[in-house]
């Protein structure tokens, strides 16, 4: 076995047992003291309840997940093109960015329910909301990637007299290529927090239930099982949006180290 193979196996089994040792200290510490699950439900009671309630946990995280994934879509597209208006000039970044960075610090919950107002659709506003907290890491890592050029290859364009538009495509994005990435990486988390956040917000019901609207019920039916069970789902979705993202940055950054 090889020493990289080995290494790949510890970052695996670390954190498992890890988490196996937790989970089994929680069981042992809910069975000890003859804690009720409606206080705190030991992990056996949350798979039960997972198992009990797993079509509707499901479903609502499939509608978590769609608004999650058009969110982090929508920033992508978006930060780009706004990192791109913003590195046109010093003058046009100082004019926006301050309203950028008024975005990002101004909590969601505050401007979620002015949002759905709004929009009376439900799934275009739960996007709205998740997309507002997912793009600021995109804006910015994008915009320091892409006047984060190599400064012989910048006088090398100035000297053959290359447009602007030749600079910023053949240039400028290659070199933000990594902090786009990196950036997209942190944002898919955001734009599950941002989706989950605004679903509470907006206390949706029905087919377009997601899994906040589950928690909300569960904790008003006393049911605390199946609501550690939808926090247990959006975990496990988080941790495997994580993991896709950290995937896919690392076979993109191969692929641009290898034509770079």
């Amino acid at each position: 076995m090889g020493e990289t193979t080995r290494a790949r196996l510890a970052a695996v089994a670390a954190p498992t047992l890890v988490g196996v040792a937790v989970l089994l200290a929680w069981q042992a510490g809910c069975r000890l003291w003859h804690i009720p699950p409606y206080l705190m439900p030991a992990p056996g009671d949350i798979g039960a309840a997972l198992m009990q309630n797993g079509w509707a946990l499901l479903h609502a995280l499939r509608s978590t997940l769609l608004v999650t994934m058009i969110a982090l879509g929508l920033s992508a597209v978006l930060g780009v093109l706004v990192a791109f208006l913003l590195v046109q000039s010093r003058m046009i970044e100082r004019s926006l960015m301050p309203y950028v960075i008024v975005m990002q610090v101004t909590p969601i919950v505050a401007v979620a329910p002015l949002i759905i107002i709004l929009v009376k659709t439900t799934l275009p506003a739960l996007v709205i909301c998740a997309t507002l907290i997912a793009i600021f890491p995109i804006i910015s890592n994008t915009l320091q990637g892409l006047r984060s050029v190599d400064p012989g290859l910048a006088a090398f364009f100035r000297m053959h007299k290359a447009t602007r538009v030749q600079t910023l495509l053949r240039l400028q994005v290659p070199s933000a290529v990594p902090m786009f990435m990196a950036g997209l990486r942190i944002s898919s988390g955001l734009a599950l927090v941002g989706a989950v956040v605004a679903e509470f917000v907006a206390g949706t019901g029905g087919n377009s239930a997601g899994l906040a609207y589950e928690i909300l019920q569960s904790g008003f039916q006393m049911d605390i099982p199946r609501m550690f069970a939808a926090l247990a789902l959006i975990t496990l979705a988080g941790l495997v949006l994580y993991g896709v993202m950290a995937g896919l940055q690392q076979w993109v950054l191969r692929r641009w180290h290898e034509h770079g």
